[in-house]
């Protein structure tokens, strides 16, 4: 049951590990951007997929009302895709842009329709939930040679390469720090207790061979004949 209990655990927190990056880190699509606009948006329980006020928005305590930036676009399928476009400033995730107003210009130019379509690569990061009502945030947007362009996720690789290695550092040293101070405590109560048990046991066999001698003498009256 134990077991079962610790690999749930694990697998609930590499999800939610899997989760976080996958959100955080950068993703790169290729498009067509057909419209860009401004719309005053609701911000209510999904504020934390949201940018926080500080980046530049002005906010209320409740279901605040922010004027956000969004680009529409089309992927090569024919599917649409629609991203917002906000500062994030010195928050999380450390994208620090401060240039939304300077992308949101890029796009409107790079603006094209279906008979002569103008591929973009657009850098963001999030997800796009309809039911929750939040946009992946644009980052970055550049033109490129078709809709078959490609991107080596770089950042991600980095990323990724340096929390493995910052994990194996961390269970190497808590190994050493369990070998030198952990371990030896444990032999040495392990040996106590082991100590204890030997006390124990002959005490108890003293205590029975003395009950034993009791049970002997008491023995002896018993046994002399009367006169």
């Amino acid at each position: 049951m134990w077991g079962y209990v610790k690999w749930t655990f694990r697998v609930v927190v590499a999800l939610v590990l899997v989760a976080f990056f996958h959100y955080t880190l950068p993703q790169h699509d290729v498009v067509r951007v057909t419209r860009t606009f401004n719309q005053l948006t609701t911000i209510g329980s999904n504020w934390l997929f949201y940018a926080s006020p500080d980046s530049g928005t002005t906010a209320s305590d409740v279901d605040e009302k922010r004027d956000i930036r969004f680009i529409d676009s089309v992927r090569p399928n024919g599917k649409v895709v629609v991203y917002r476009n906000e500062d994030t400033g010195w928050i999380w995730p450390p994208y620090f842009k401060y240039d939304s107003s300077n992308l949101q210009a890029e796009a409107s130019n790079l603006t094209s329709n279906e008979a002569t379509p103008k591929w973009v690569m657009v850098t963001h990061y999030g997800w796009r939930l309809p039911i929750l009502s939040i946009y992946p945030n644009a980052v970055s947007i550049k033109p490129v040679a078709g809709p078959d362009a490609t991107v080596f996720p770089w950042v991600n690789v980095i990323v990724l390469t340096a929390l493995l290695l910052l994990v194996l550092m961390i269970r190497r040293m808590w190994l050493q720090f369990r070998e030198r101070a952990i371990d030896p405590v444990l032999h040495d109560m392990s040996e106590t207790w082991d100590d204890v048990e030997s006390q124990a046991d002959a005490a108890g066999d003293r205590a029975r061979g003395l009950w034993g001698r009791f049970k002997g003498w008491l023995g002896t009256f018993s046994a002399k004949p009367r006169g």
